[in-house]
């Protein structure tokens, strides 16, 4: 019968359940701890501090002296900071997708590499394909045996 299945039939079933445990766990404490993730960021002066999370914009604190400041110049230092503010939300998050994952099946890794991306689903594809093969090669045998 062992003949019949292949590598299959030495599968630990109860292994992988537990793996697959293992990592439902991991996602379910990577979920919670993305939602307490909070980016900082102020401007040198302190005149400007910002907090984001993944709401958007959490937080935005004006010092009275900012308003000494020009318009054009305040509305700048806000976009620089609120920029630095989601750039400390996405090093956080990356961290802690690297915690999870590891760090070479770090998802965000895909996304900030969109070439590695696409090789990694090109070999996706490849070993799909292989597979499909494999087992329409199997079936066809199969339907032989049985003069089908």
């Amino acid at each position: 019968m062992t003949a019949e299945f292949g590598d299959f039939a030495n599968i630990d079933v109860d292994k992988l359940l537990n793996g697959a445990d293992g990592q439902f766990a991991k996602m379910e404490e990577l979920q919670k701890s993305l939602a307490t993730l909070v980016g900082h960021a102020q401007d040198d002066d302190g005149l400007v501090i910002v907090e984001y999370a993944a709401e958007g914009l959490r937080e935005l604190q004006l010092h009275p002296k900012a308003m000494r400041l020009s318009s054009g110049e305040l509305a700048e230092r806000i976009k620089e900071v609120l920029h630095a503010a989601t750039q400390d939300l996405q090093d956080q998050v990356n961290a802690a997708m690297a915690e999870t994952f590891g760090e070479e099946d770090n998802p965000m890794r895909l996304v900030q590499d969109p070439d590695a991306a696409l090789q990694q689903l090109k070999s996706a594809e490849a070993a799909y394909n292989r597979t499909f093969e494999d087992v329409m090669g199997e079936l066809d045998r199969i339907r032989r045996r049985l003069d089908l």
